[in-house]
């Protein structure tokens, strides 16, 4: 019998269940059916372009992941705001930090649509930073671009409250990285300088990021998504250039990241992505090796367990970058 690679996925006709080899055993894929509240929802927040003169926006908009079609406005954050990050649970999405290393956390529901409210404040101020979730706690790791620190913190997502520490970032503290969860784990990806570092945390527990494996290439400024087996990292940075490259791991395993496929919008960064348990979205970004002021409103997408190349999904609101982005059907949930 020829060796299971780690991370190896069938279906199992004598159980009917989907499984995969954790390099030991076969394990079986957990499954769920959440209340969604009439569907999967992405939300994007915020962001900004460079025009003469520079623009930052309050928008909220969002979508129907299992759709096609445009974003629709669903309300406004506090303030104009962007390099910001992002995480959520099934009821309620999360817009942490922000330009100037802002420490505000505010909050909205995924079932209505409305403008953000506050929720607390985390430990220090974040621009850039990192953010992911399973289904009680939130994690977010600061970052005070252009200097750098290694502070993570947590919430409790079903309260109100300011942030917890959780542990030290010793894998990628750094700007413009991204991140995404399973139910138990947390993955963080890049960042700037360039890095290829993927690190991960184990999200009910307390303490530091521990060494996954690297990405294909290093770059920042992509976005993170995930379902509950696997993570794609979509676009990203490179100086001169925006990448149209997607990454992807399987989340339970430890390893290096492999081609999934090329984004639909050729060389963007700065993007924002979000997912349900079927589906990788991605919207907004800017090319930096054309002129300035062109920022994308594209929206594509990728089906998680078929590689290949994203299709266009739709159009935000605004075009822009340094936007951030959530849903209530990721894979951490």
């Amino acid at each position: 019998m020829s060796e299971v690679p780690s991370g190896a996925m069938r279906f199992n006709s004598d159980s009917q269940k989907l499984e995969y080899y954790d390099g030991a055993q076969w394990l079986q894929v957990s499954t769920f059916s959440p209340n969604l509240n009439g569907g999967a929802r992405g939300v994007f927040m915020g962001g900004s372009n460079e025009p003469s003169p520079p623009t930052t926006y309050n928008i909220i908009d969002y979508v129907t992941i299992a759709s096609t079609g445009n974003a629709n406005d669903f309300g406004d954050l506090s303030g104009v705001k962007h390099e910001a990050n992002a995480f959520s649970s099934a009821t309620r999405g999360f817009y942490f930090g922000g330009d100037p290393a802002l420490t505000a956390i505010e909050t909205f529901v995924f079932s209505s649509t409305g403008n953000a409210t506050s929720f607390g404040n985390l430990t220090g101020g974040s621009k850039t930073g990192i953010g992911l979730a399973n289904s009680t706690r939130g994690i977010a790791a600061l970052c005070t671009n252009p200097a750098t620190t290694n502070v993570i913190n947590y919430v409790t997502m079903a309260s109100t409250g300011s942030g917890i520490d959780f542990g030290d970032n010793t894998t990628n503290a750094v700007a413009n990285g991204t991140g995404c969860s399973s139910a138990t784990r947390g993955i963080f990806a890049g960042g700037q300088p360039a890095s290829n570092t993927i690190g991960f945390i184990t999200i009910s527990t307390l303490g530091d990021t521990t060494d996954f494996g690297d990405l294909s290439r290093a770059r920042f400024g992509m976005s993170g998504t995930s379902n509950a087996t696997r993570g794609l990292f979509s676009g990203g940075y490179v100086a001169p250039t925006g990448l149209n490259t997607i990454d992807y791991i399987s989340i339970a395993t430890l390893g290096n990241a492999a081609d999934f496929g090329d984004l639909n919008t050729a060389g963007v960064n700065y993007t924002a992505g979000c997912s349900s348990p079927t589906r990788s979205i991605r919207g907004g970004g800017a090319d930096n090796a054309a002129p300035t002021g062109n920022y994308s409103n594209a929206i594509d997408y990728v089906t998680f367990m078929s590689a290949g190349n994203a299709v266009d999904f739709g159009d935000l609101t605004a075009g822009r970058r340094h936007l951030d982005a959530c849903s209530n059907a990721h894979g951490g949930l």
